[in-house]
């Protein structure tokens, strides 16, 4: 297993108290001496006060992650959306830029807007998830990401692999943990060919509920930080939340009863569930190996890296594959 990097130094560790209110100030604003850091570790965001204005958002992205086109091109689907009358927050235009720089650091500034957890329980509030996700999907669909990449097996399956197989899985579970991942490649990408000439569009990537917010008896996406090129049941399978069969069909129900108000729905894309959980699942613990030299992961993640962590992980792995190899969810 990799040895923990926590004390290698970090692009993140400049941003100090100071080194962040001088680079709001530096776009024009004046900062009241307020900071509060918010729960990011991907990139980092913070609550900024401002004098006699209300708190900011700023989000200082992740060096070397996107480009500026890439972030660019999330930052016009916010538009895009925008223009559709979708709620969103998108960023602020300071002197008609939305993309900022500060001493080798790319940022952007949002308006705060609060609102709690949707109820994926609740068949309205799913209904209407629906809604805004068809309406969503309506403009990702209108035009495609160029610079932004496209959720594939490649790097989310295969890539992910080879890096936890090269550096992070420990020699006692390597054998098993290469078996599984080969048997559970082989079904997705069985699945993946069961849906060729299935249409990607422009998509929010991570359309979990803590990037939801319900205010005002409606839903808003934020974050689209993941956002890429993806079928749309990439937005929908994560609001899916029920163990039992039956209840996440009526689930899906719900969400299709919405969505297809405003954009159509291939049912093939029914057959990637449970192949883009599995993704997700492999990624994520790529994700954790690819940023363990932040020190912030190992702080906020000690159980990652550990004989116990890719043990649970392998036995996670075994049942998806069950999950893998089970009808798919019908549409009620």
């Amino acid at each position: 297993m990799a040895s923990d990097p926590s004390s290698s130094a970090h692009p993140f560790e400049r941003l100090t108290p100071d080194f962040i209110l001088d680079a709001i100030e530096a776009q024009g604003l004046i900062c009241d001496g307020r900071i509060l850091a918010l729960n990011s570790y991907e990139n980092r965001v913070y609550q900024i006060g401002l004098e006699e204005q209300q708190p900011i958002i700023a989000k200082f992205y992740r060096p070397e992650r996107w480009t500026d086109e890439q972030i660019l091109e999330e930052h016009q689907f916010y538009f895009d959306l925008q223009a559709q009358e979708l709620s969103v927050v998108p960023p602020m235009l300071l002197a008609e830029q939305s993309l900022l720089h500060y001493q080798g650091f790319r940022l952007s500034l949002f308006l705060r807007r609060g609102g709690r957890a949707p109820e994926l329980d609740n068949p309205d509030h799913l209904f209407r998830l629906g809604n805004t996700l068809g309406r969503l999907h309506l403009v990702g669909a209108a035009r495609p990401f160029v610079s932004r990449p496209t959720l594939d097996i490649a790097s989310f399956g295969h890539d992910s692999i080879e890096l936890l197989l090269r550096d992070f899985i420990p020699d006692s579970l390597r054998q098993a943990y290469q078996s599984l991942t080969s048997d559970l490649m082989r079904h997705i990408e069985n699945s993946f060919a069961q849906c060729q000439g299935i249409h990607y569009l422009r998509v929010h990537g991570d359309c979990h509920a803590g990037n939801l917010l319900w205010r005002d008896d409606q839903a808003h996406f934020v974050d689209f930080d993941d956002a890429r090129m993806a079928p749309a049941i990439q937005d929908i399978w994560m609001l899916l939340t029920e163990t039992d069969r039956l209840l996440r069909e009526q689930q899906l129900a719900e969400v299709m009863a919405g969505y297809q108000e405003f954009s159509d729905f291939d049912p093939r894309e029914l057959h990637l569930i449970e192949p883009l959980r599995t993704l997700r699942m492999l990624h994520y613990s790529a994700w954790l190996a690819r940023r363990w030299q932040d020190p912030a992961f190992p702080l906020n993640f000690p159980w990652f890296n550990s004989e116990r962590y890719w043990g649970q992980h392998i036995l996670q792995l075994r049942e998806q594959l069950s999950a893998l190899q089970e009808p798919v969810l019908r549409l009620l």
